[in-house]
């Protein structure tokens, strides 16, 4: 005889959950209306309360707005720094060249911004010269002498 494989019984089946652990403007809107209906007809909600709860209700959309409005704006943002850079194309940088062993700056040299690019977060100017250097550090920048 064979036998039911017990990862099928229902005991054994992780539990299904729907919605979302936070409360979010409509669930506040239809506590609201639950108490608004369910509300003793003989000792009714006071206005002052009625007031209070829409405040909470305002200020909770305006939150709700405001973090949604800081989200695209931060989004917005993670590519400026390509755009800001991009002024120097063609700018002739100075940036350090460090000794591999001791880390410390050997020499500083010059070389033509080719074009900007951004990796990881970190925003890096492509020289004429082959190099890839990170904008902060640029320790000069003048007009190309080409």
């Amino acid at each position: 005889m064979t036998s039911i494989d017990q990862s099928y019984y229902l005991n054994n089946q992780p539990p299904k959950k729907s919605g979302s652990d936070q409360l979010g403007k409509d669930d506040f809107l239809k506590i609201l209306m639950t108490q608004l209906q369910n509300q003793n007809p003989l000792d009714p909600m006071e206005d002052k309360e009625f007031v209070s709860q829409m405040a909470q209700f305002s200020s909770l959309e305006q939150m709700t707005n405001m973090s949604s409005s800081m989200s695209d704006f931060t989004s917005s943002q993670s590519s400026l720094p390509v755009v800001q850079y991009s002024g120097l194309i063609g700018k002739e940088v100075t940036y350090p060249v460090y000794d591999e062993e001791t880390e410390t700056v050997e020499e500083y040299r010059d070389s033509k911004v080719e074009s900007v690019s951004q990796e990881n977060g970190d925003t890096l100017l492509v020289l004429s010269d082959g190099q890839e250097v990170p904008v902060e550090e640029i320790t000069n920048v003048t007009e190309s002498k080409e």
